[in-house]
């Protein structure tokens, strides 16, 4: 991945973030070929959505030492992988992505999704 790094500390060398980050790239390169009357409505809405996840992982890093706040974050950015999920569903529904693309990212934020959780448990057992 591009910007995790062996040993990297704090949020970035959390796998969760490094995933969601290169997961919200890729969706910038594919919404590229989206057509320009969507610029305003659904790119922008999927892409700001594949962006939040990183960004809230690493806001709710940053609450760590209050463990209810940094689950409530971790939270957060679970329930954003759904909403991409669903504007990826839409995308190809409407015909701007090959269904090929709808797979491989769904199955993507699927195990983006697990990897989140599986950062929420280990945030209740501190």
């Amino acid at each position: 991945m591009r910007i995790q790094e062996e040993g990297q500390k704090g949020y970035k060398g959390l796998k969760a973030y490094a995933m969601a980050y290169e997961l919200a790239l890729m969706i910038y390169d594919k919404t590229k070929q989206m057509p320009k009357e969507e610029m305003y409505g659904l790119t922008t809405q999927i892409r700001r959505s594949a962006m939040s996840i990183s960004a809230t992982i690493a806001e709710g890093y940053g609450k760590k030492e209050h463990k209810a706040e940094y689950k409530r974050f971790l939270l957060m950015a679970r329930g954003s992988c759904n909403e991409v999920r669903v504007w990826i569903d839409f995308c190809a529904d409407l015909g701007y992505m090959q269904n090929e693309w709808r797979n491989e990212m769904q199955n993507a934020y699927d195990e983006l999704s697990r990897i989140i959780y599986g950062l929420i448990v280990s945030v209740d057992k501190l």
